[in-house]
């Protein structure tokens, strides 16, 4: 039976302050958008060991509660589900504005913020007492969620304002708007907090931002021999903590795009699956996973090498992913 907001909040406050993450290898976690379903991968094996149903049209995931939930954008049916990894059992929800597509839990693991794409807000959700504590006007269509790793700023960006959003977390008011390419979809803030990087899916670009000036410091472009422009369309986004390495998704170029992180320059393309689009990194940041689509599998590549060692079959149209140590 899932539980009340009430006792949902105290199950997280509880998970977040008193129980230690179990030991052994990473559990890969994949919201399957068509599927209705979260598909879980052995990292050791690279198999699926298990497949939950959840609700509907589900996308952006997230582990919180020292890694104990998983929160799952349930975007047709308006709320975030709250999946206990131990027992895999649904054991709640969460308010939402209409259709949450992505969200981000703040560094303390107190907030939740999460972009509701229908009503061009982002929800603020108390994870202590289950309940929704803020609303904030963003642009149209908001999507990506980013939040600095000092907890004070969350970034949001507007697929059709093509805008980053700067909130102030003190206040829960927008600070700054950022105008870049066209459909923003992801915010990611590098490890240090200096940069926060938006990929433009139709602009194809990636957009440095300066974090303290709000200024865009360096736009990164894409080429890939026999590909036309139009089909390199910037998604997914994870710079590794000493940005050496950055990685962007293409979506339909079926390739992800290797970046210094440093000097911005493309130093290579990896060949993955169909319409590539999320990507997570395992915590010690040797391999990261790729949701694959259109061909309903996830791509596991060698970071230090760049090299794809394995794809996955997982369930229908692959969006979101998370990874448990």
């Amino acid at each position: 039976m899932p539980h009340s907001p009430s006792s949902i909040g105290a199950l997280v406050f509880v998970a977040g302050g008193l129980l230690a993450a179990p030991a052994g290898a990473v559990t890969v976690y994949v919201s399957n958008e068509k599927g209705n379903s979260i598909s879980i991968i052995d990292g050791d094996s690279l198999e699926v060991m298990d497949t939950v149903e959840v609700g509907n049209r589900p996308r952006g995931i997230a582990l919180g509660g020292d890694n104990r939930f998983l929160y799952i954008c349930a975007s047709d049916d308006d709320h975030i589900e709250i999946l206990d990894t131990e027992s895999l059992k649904i054991v709640g929800t969460l308010p939402s504005g209409p259709d949450p597509e992505l969200m981000v839990i703040s560094p303390d693991g107190k907030h939740l913020y999460v972009a509701n794409e229908d009503d061009n807000l982002v929800t603020v959700i108390d994870l202590e007492n289950g309940e929704a504590s803020a609303e904030i006007p963003v642009g149209v269509e908001p999507e990506g969620m980013g939040v600095s790793p000092d907890g004070k700023t969350v970034v949001n960006t507007s697929e059709t304002t093509n805008m980053a959003h700067f909130i102030d977390v003190s206040t829960f008011e927008i600070s700054d708007n950022v105008l870049v390419d066209q459909r923003p979809r992801i915010a990611e803030f590098t490890a240090d907090g200096e940069e926060v990087w938006v990929s433009s899916e139709i602009g194809g670009t990636v957009s440095v931002i300066d974090a303290a000036t709000r200024e865009i410091k360096h736009k990164i472009t894409f080429e890939v021999a026999g590909l036309q422009p139009e089909a390199l369309q910037p998604v997914g986004v994870r710079i590794l903590k000493d940005r050496s390495k950055a990685f962007v998704a293409l979506g339909p170029a079926n390739r992800i795009a290797v970046i210094d992180g440093k000097t911005y320059e493309v130093t290579d393309y990896i060949l993955v699956g169909q319409r590539v689009w999320q990507l997570a990194l395992t915590p010690d940041e040797t391999q990261l996973y790729s949701t694959n689509g259109v061909s309903n599998d996830v791509t596991v590549i060698d970071v230090a090498n760049d090299k794809a060692l394995k794809s996955i079959p997982v369930g229908s149209f692959p969006w979101g992913v998370a990874i448990k140590p």
